[in-house]
């Protein structure tokens, strides 16, 4: 576009300008993408799938586990010292630490840690999917508010001068050169001027209200929206599209696919052996009470200090074919992510190029209208120089009227979808459009 545009979302922002905060349509995407509910959950996601692989990281590491416990003995109970029953009462405690590491496991955990870190990267994709979404749909609402802020500028214009000719028709019509029916007839056109100018002001509204809720923004707030100025777009800026890669949603695709090879790597590991190690050391306390004569807690500790080094060796052998049909699921997750990718691939490729000749389109739709809006500006002020000297009809006068007024509406709207298109074609090839 090539003049600003300033909106205001009534009349008490237009009486109190100072109160409304200004954006343009960058801050009112970026606006959008830093209070969007949906946002911050594909944060919350994101930071669900770190946790993920920080836990698949942690499986490579030894578990370690300690034990303390204490147990009064009272009536019948066995004797640690003599290995025999007795009836007296006695008090137990002992200590244990112990710690595992699996050794080998068909690499179950490294491919787990594959999948995580391609779940983690597939969150980041759909976080930024996300923000472009959001981002969109603040674009679509923005150029809405744009395009009826300008046809009630326009609408404006049409009661400014429809209401100047009525002055002129009944001064004419006072000196004889104009007749009651012209009166009439530019009266019932500066009624519809007033009905066109209203309802453009209803649609300007809903375009408003349409617009917070896409940025999330306050709807009792105030908002003032001023226009970038126009793009520069030129055919050295943009070549014609190339295959998609980049694009957040084949992104997302192409990361699932990933975690789903992995996933039935991993489910195909439950068929090997399984071999960990194991070490650890325990101590007793044993002591009967009422007697004095026990030892001492700290050469107990010492003297009943035992440790322990096992390895185990784990071989699957049936389990009601469990393993078989996990592996199978996983194996079928696979081909579903792929085929998924490619259905993506081939959409997004269709999407960026009928945008791209969407985007050529609108540009030489809109310099085709421009050069329409100053014919039918000429033809109408020709016409209204005719209605004043009595060579033309009111009519005449209504059609070009309308004739121009349509023209500037569709010439506005072939600018913004020109710019919308614009911001698609970089959405496509994976450009932040947003930032």
């Amino acid at each position: 576009m090539k003049k600003s545009i300033i909106l205001c979302i009534s009349v008490s922002l237009c009486l109190n300008p100072v109160l409304a905060q200004s954006f343009n349509m960058q801050q009112c995407m970026q606006y959008a993408v830093q209070h969007n509910h949906e946002v911050k959950q594909a944060e919350l996601e994101l930071d669900n799938y770190q946790a993920s692989k920080t836990d698949a990281i942690g499986q490579f590491l030894p578990a370690v586990d300690g034990y303390v416990g204490a147990q009064y003995n009272f009536g019948r109970a066995i004797d640690p010292e003599t290995n025999g029953y007795t009836d007296v009462s006695t008090f137990y405690n002992g200590y244990q630490l112990s710690a595992s590491l699996p050794i080998f496991d068909g690499f179950s955990r490294l491919h787990a840690l594959k999948a995580a870190k391609a779940s983690e990267l597939m969150g980041r994709a759909s976080l930024r999917q996300r923000q472009d979404l959001t981002a969109l749909d603040v674009l679509q609402a923005y150029t809405n508010v744009a395009y009826y802020d300008g046809l009630v500028k326009m609408a404006n214009e049409k009661v400014a001068e429809t209401l100047l000719l009525l002055k002129q028709v009944r001064v004419l019509e006072e000196v004889g050169r104009k007749s009651a029916a012209d009166v009439a007839q530019v009266e019932s056109q500066k009624a519809e001027a007033d009905y066109e100018l209203t309802r453009q002001q209803n649609l300007y509204a809903s375009a408003i209200l349409e617009l917070k809720k896409a940025m999330n923004y306050p709807l009792g707030d105030s908002i003032k929206v001023v226009g970038d100025g126009g793009l520069v777009m030129t055919d050295s800026a943009f070549q014609h599209p190339t295959p998609i890669t980049n694009h957040p949603e084949l992104q997302v695709a192409r990361y699932r696919m990933q975690a789903s090879k992995h996933e039935w790597h991993q489910a195909r590991a439950s068929l090997y052996p399984s071999l960990s190690l194991s070490a650890g050391l325990s101590t007793t306390y044993y002591k009967t009470l009422h007697n004095d004569a026990a030892e001492t807690f700290r050469n107990q500790m010492k003297n009943n200090m035992g440790e322990y080094l096992g390895v185990s060796l784990n071989i699957p052998l049936f389990n009601r074919l469990q393993t078989l049909t996990s592996i199978r699921k996983a194996k079928n997750n696979y081909r579903i992510a792929q085929e998924a990718y490619d259905q993506k691939q081939l959409e997004l490729t269709k999407l960026s190029t009928e945008a791209w000749n969407d985007w050529l389109g609108y540009q030489k739709q809109t310099i085709q209208m421009q050069k329409k809006v100053q014919a039918d500006s000429l033809s109408y002020q020709l016409t209204r120089r005719q209605f004043e000297e009595g060579l033309s009809t009111a009519i005449d006068l209504h059609t070009t009227s309308a004739q121009l007024l349509n023209s500037k509406a569709t010439l506005l709207q072939c600018q913004l979808m020109a710019e919308v298109k614009q911001k698609l074609v970089r959405y496509y090839r994976g450009e932040c459009i947003w930032e």
